[in-house]
């Protein structure tokens, strides 16, 4: 990403206060959101007694794990960082940009849930789509920051749900 795509992609919200708070309540609401139904998943899996409960509990956390340690090797600078203009959402971290462990998470949590609930997992790959986008506009991450991110947590839900059984 260039210093002008940068400017031009937060720019759609940068110099407007309502669409700066609309920005921040998607923002919010969609990691909320997101990030509260794992636990109600892993409660609605444990009160059932079900058998994948230990491995929805084991592969994300591990995945997570690995994906964070990753980001501190790789230690890429946050767009802001780069090009000296401040993010539209706040954030004041330095580096760990690469990949986006919120998208990163979305995608994982959508795809731990939507191995026993497709449907819903199809919702949640929609809202990690929208994280994705919400966080580049807000200038907290470049576009192959979260498209990694999605893969990634894609890739890493395959693996420990699909390719492993």
């Amino acid at each position: 990403m260039t210093k002008e795509t940068y400017r031009k992609i937060t720019g759609l919200v940068r110099k407007h206060p309502k669409r700066i708070r609309l920005l921040e309540l998607g923002n919010r609401i969609l990691t909320g959101a997101v990030f509260f139904s794992y636990p109600l998943f892993l409660i609605r899996l444990a009160l059932g007694g079900h058998k994948f409960f230990w491995r929805a509990v084991f592969v994300p956390a591990v995945s997570f794990a690995a994906v964070t340690l990753f980001r501190r090797c790789v230690n890429a600078p946050r767009p802001y960082e780069k090009f000296g203009m401040p993010p539209v959402l706040k954030k004041e971290t330095k580096g760990n940009s690469f990949p986006s462990r919120h998208v990163f998470s979305v995608f994982l949590i959508a795809m731990t849930v939507g191995y026993c609930y497709p449907v819903l997992g199809y919702f949640l790959c929609m809202a990690g789509a929208a994280m994705a986008v919400l966080r580049v506009i807000g200038g907290v991450h470049e576009v192959r920051d979260v498209v990694a991110g999605a893969l990634l947590g894609i890739l890493c839900g395959a693996a420990g749900f699909y390719l492993f059984v």
